[in-house]
């Protein structure tokens, strides 16, 4: 029997005293461990030791599996675990004792995939089936597999309050929430996954806690701090006094979801957020303690959110541990906001809030994408009162880069949470996809992309009363920038996220695929895929930074070159207007072409991907290999 499991200093463990239970709560003289068997008649309060620094323990040898704690903190308030396995009754009720060994996993032979094969697919359990749960996802992984990707990154899955939530409310960060399922069912999909060749990414949140649920401004205020702050206010505390424990917290649950659940890598939520001025930073220190922990034999990827265009992360930095390999890649890459939001204005028109950074030249911000990485790499923003933004990222290799046209931030975010086929004409999406999925870059689809799904993604989540009022407000403000929001019966009717109705829209409808359109959209994706597989992705392995040039030949034209790893040139030929224009097109073997190619004529909304071998030089192959249209 395969088991996993994870030792930490917070939490449970089972051991063979009884189950050990730890608390650090530095703001309480004492604490009590509160237990409870699910048909007991009455809870028992047992003193827990204080072993200084603020850490409480007690290990209780007649407490079993399955037993519901709190912990009794400032003479009477009772508080889940913050480091629950499991909270079967929401945030607000007991933790469930979880023994990680009752899991027998079947993956012994899985070693992940190497980062330059990675397709990803994001998505939002809650919403991706009619069920909405671990085993829900878990009944797609063959349409997956099929689709072409080799990834699927759940939005965060850690406890949250109320029965829905895009999982950035989370406040119990070790606990698969109930509404999904119990911890088994999650470790399933991870297996099931495993079988099918599919990583398993997690989205996880480091840089605050959910407003609703989090009892550890009450017995545990060093976890905050007033010198640093965040859109959610006060910061967590990385670099003040006591801060190695709330260092440890994360860094532990980073290990957790690692190795106990045997996720294939995480995605940190806006580091931008994440402040800390002592030294390693917590990013460093975390990514090093990861490698440390993961062995040769086995390939775990690290990927950022950062909104400042940092790149300092995805380079080689020092070791910080003695049993680190020397120079480690801390980041295996970081999202590319920038060529969502040049191919967004490219396919949309649009230009207001950030897409106004773009709205100049977004070929040419386009084009300083798939050749250097960011658009902004320095530059004074707009958008952010002139600011400059973004740090050099042409050394980096493409793949240091997630590239993507949806995401659940950029959909969701919208008003009234419309996709890009909503708003765009289907041509300028499918040129878009074309650009984005076979270049060298990671792709990452959002769930139902694929099919163009009619469902919108909008905001939802479900607080209590006072806060439910407060978001619902806020999110109408927050679009009263925006001058079609300007008319307050207009902000009115943005939809309210605490509305049961703004989740239940938000569900995919699998049963669409059945008509033409989708079908056809699907049929569009896998085609994609195929290629990239069969012809992208055996030679990225070796690329190296400063790889590309790029050049705008013509309003809306684009002319990019790669060198890939094996040594090839692949080329990409773009018309993103609504005219012909001259573009030659390039030597090589041809790969796609959305449309018939003629010698120097570029078709209105057309892409072509050209390859040429060191073994072929100067053929020219004009019959496209997949025509679309």
């Amino acid at each position: 029997m395969l088991t996993r499991s994870h030792d930490m200093p917070y939490g449970t463990q089972i051991t063979q005293q009884g189950v050990r239970f730890r608390l650090w709560a530095p703001g309480c003289e004492q604490a009590a461990l509160c237990v409870s068997h699910e048909r007991a008649r009455h809870e028992q309060a047992l003193p827990m030791l204080a072993r200084g620094g603020g850490w409480f323990e007690l290990t209780a040898p007649h407490v079993g599996v399955g037993t519901r704690y709190q912990f009794e903190v400032n003479g009477g308030l009772r508080v889940p675990d913050p480091a629950s396995r499991f909270n079967p009754d929401n945030v607000h009720g007991a933790s469930e004792v979880i023994d990680p060994a009752n899991f027998d996993w079947q993956d012994a032979a899985w070693r992940g995939r190497p980062w330059e094969e990675t397709v990803i697919y994001e998505l939002h359990v809650g919403t991706f089936s009619p069920a909405g749960t671990f085993a829900g996802v878990a009944e797609r992984l063959d349409y997956l597999a099929e689709l072409g990707v080799t990834a699927i990154e759940l939005m965060p899955v850690a406890d949250f309050p109320g029965t829905r939530n895009w999982g950035y409310d989370g406040v119990l960060p070790y606990a698969p929430t109930s509404r999904y399922g119990r911890p088994e069912d999650l470790k399933a999909l991870i297996q099931a996954a495993h079988a099918r060749g599919l990583m398993v990414l997690l989205d996880v949140v480091y840089n605050h806690f959910g407003p609703e649920g989090n009892y550890l401004h009450v017995y545990a205020k060093e976890f905050f701090t007033e010198r640093h702050h965040t859109p959610w206010g006060a910061a967590i505390n990385f670099d003040g006094p006591c801060s190695r424990n709330v260092r440890e917290f994360f860094i532990h649950n980073a290990l957790y979801w690692l190795h106990e659940y045997h996720f294939d890598g995480l995605r940190l939520d806006a580091v931008h957020a994440i402040i800390d001025a002592s030294k390693p930073h917590i990013l460093t220190e975390l990514a090093e303690r990861v490698h440390a922990s993961i062995g040769p034999e086995r390939q775990v990827h690290l990927i950022l959110e950062n909104d400042a265009n940092e790149v300092r992360y995805l380079g080689r930095g020092p070791c910080i541990t003695q049993s680190s390999a020397p120079n480690v890649t801390q980041y295996t890459a970081q999202w590319n906001d920038d060529v969502h939001h040049a191919l967004h204005v490219l396919a949309t028109g649009e230009t207001d809030g950030y897409y106004a950074d773009y709205a100049d030249e977004p070929i040419r911000h386009l084009g300083r994408c798939l050749a250097e990485g960011f658009a902004y790499q320095g530059e004074a923003s707009a958008y952010r009162d002139h600011a400059r933004r973004g740090e050099t990222s042409a050394h980096l290799p493409p793949q240091a880069f997630v590239c993507f046209l949806q995401c659940h931030d950029q959909v969701g975010n919208r008003a009234f949470g419309e996709r890009i086929t909503h708003i765009a004409p289907a041509h300028a999406v499918r040129a878009a996809t074309a650009v984005y999925l076979l270049a060298p870059g990671i792709p990452m689809l959002f769930m139902g992309e694929e099919f163009a799904a009619k469902s919108p993604f909008q905001f939802f989540c479900d607080f209590g009363d006072e806060l439910r009022t407060a978001v619902t407000q806020g999110r109408r403000r927050e679009f009263a920038r925006f001058a079609r929001f300007a008319d307050p019966a207009t902000q009115a009717a943005i939809p309210d996220p605490n509305a049961i109705q703004s989740f239940l829209i938000s569900k995919l409808d699998w049963h669409s695929l059945k008509d033409d359109a989708p079908a056809d959209w699907l049929a569009y994706y896998r085609r994609l895929l195929t290629l990239r597989r069969e012809v992208i992705v055996p030679r990225l392995r070796g690329m190296e930074g400063h790889p590309a040039e790029f050049e705008v030949f013509a309003p809306g034209g684009l002319r990019v070159g790669w060198q890939l790893g094996d040594g090839s040139t692949l080329r990409l030929l773009a018309n993103f207007s609504g005219k012909d224009i001259q573009g030659t097109v390039p030597a090589g073997q041809t790969v796609f072409a959305s449309a018939a190619v003629t010698e120097d004529i570029l078709a209105p909304w057309s892409v072509v991907w050209m390859l040429e071998t060191p073994s072929e030089p100067g053929i020219i192959t004009r019959t496209p290999k997949i025509a679309t249209e």
